[in-house]
């Protein structure tokens, strides 16, 4: 089909990542009409495909603040997500419901978790503080050097790359058309107003257009607009294989984690650097990597290393989500910056922007992280 020929949309999303993907799984619902997707390459394969699926609201929240009521509500919807789904497309996502652990194995560690056990307890929310022996009751696979560790129950895990899959299938069965391989050089603007984008291979017009470009939406062009500041942050994850599964539970220590596939894969991470586009499998990230697993687990010594993989997560500056209106012109949206929260945040963000569009409703979520708190906090300080 010619890129030509994509006749105007209601609304465009610019990015096939699990955002993007479920924002037009979402618009669907709500009834608009023609939904189209362009993606740069192919869909899914970017930071969404390299991600762990981690939905670790409390294991990695440091206090109550909007952004951790917006990560545990997104949580919360996993459920019904997962259920909905697999109606739709007979795509079991692998919602995994047994919890998180979060080891001490220093002193300091062992402080660091008395103090999240004393916030998230008096914020109300459900965590257990285990002993050593506890732990082991729970995971016998973790190290015998373990000093005691927190339980979150309410922290899952899901498979990514079948979510990413589930929701891919949900788009082609119900109409919305995915146009792979066609990069966005820039956005279509006509007295401030946007009206498409422009790829190599042709123009796509829309009412609206959502950038749901990840660590590349600093990199569109836009005129005068002056779009959020995005940068990539590389993150390499290393993968083991197991004939059985060893571990029921994700296992943070504050170095690493481990996560535990039913088919016997385990996911070992996530190394941060902030070093551009590159994508380039590292030799000594890969040792860091082995040496945080083999803390967690020192049974692991005798596996190879299955594969490998480096994904992009997108960092906006102030380090929160960048969803909502871009004001100084009409038509355009974002739904980006997710970081690390990209596969746990996936439900909430296309609900709340899908309704926005839709004139439903304007989340409060929507002024905690809308492009405009940047004019807004650069004025308090």
């Amino acid at each position: 089909m010619s890129l030509e020929s994509v006749k105007k949309s209601d609304v465009l999303i610019i990015g096939a990542g699990v955002i993007g993907l479920s924002l037009a799984r979402e618009l669907h619902k709500k009834g608009f009409g023609r939904v189209t997707i362009i993606e740069k390459g192919s869909v899914g394969r970017e930071a969404s495909y390299a991600a762990a699926g981690m939905l670790a609201a409390q294991a990695e929240g440091g206090r109550a603040d909007d952004f951790f009521h917006f990560c545990r509500e997104s949580a919360g919807i996993y459920p019904q997500f997962a259920e909905e789904l697999l109606d739709e497309t007979d795509v079991d996502i692998e919602l995994d419901r047994e919890g998180t652990l979060y080891l001490a194995f220093t002193e300091a560690d062992v402080e660091e978790l008395a103090r999240r056990f004393e916030w998230q307890t008096g914020a109300g929310l459900t965590v257990e503080r285990l002993s050593a022996v506890e732990t082991h009751k729970l995971e016998p696979f973790v190290s015998p050097d373990v000093l005691g560790s927190l339980y979150f129950p309410d922290d899952w895990q899901v498979e990514n790359r079948r979510l990413l899959y589930a929701l891919e299938k949900y788009c082609r069965r119900f109409g919305i058309e995915i146009i792979e391989n066609a990069g966005v050089k820039a956005l279509l603007l006509e007295n401030e107003k946007v009206v498409g984008a422009e790829t190599a291979g042709g123009k796509f017009f829309a009412d609206r257009v959502v950038l749901a470009t990840g660590a590349w939406t600093s990199l569109i062009k836009a005129g005068k607009l002056t779009l959020p500041e995005v940068k990539p942050i590389r993150g390499q994850i290393i993968e083991y294989h197991t004939a059985k599964r060893l571990f029921h539970k994700v296992i943070y220590s504050p170095r690493g984690y481990l996560v535990p596939r039913r088919n016997g894969r385990i996911l070992a991470g996530a190394t941060a650097a902030d070093t551009g586009f590159d994508k380039t499998v590292l030799k000594e990230e890969t040792g860091v990597l082995r040496e945080n697993a083999l803390e967690i687990a020192p049974s692991l010594i005798n596996l190879d290393i299955h594969d490998q993989w480096v994904g992009l997560r997108p960092l906006a500056a102030d380090a929160l989500p960048v969803i909502g209106a871009i004001e100084e012109a009409e038509n355009l949206y974002v739904a980006g910056g997710h970081y690390r929260n990209g596969i746990l945040l996936a439900p909430l963000t296309a609900k709340v922007l899908a309704e926005h569009l839709a004139g439903e409703n304007n989340s409060p979520y929507l002024d905690a992280f809308g492009p405009r708190r940047r004019r807004l906090n650069a004025a308090e300080a």
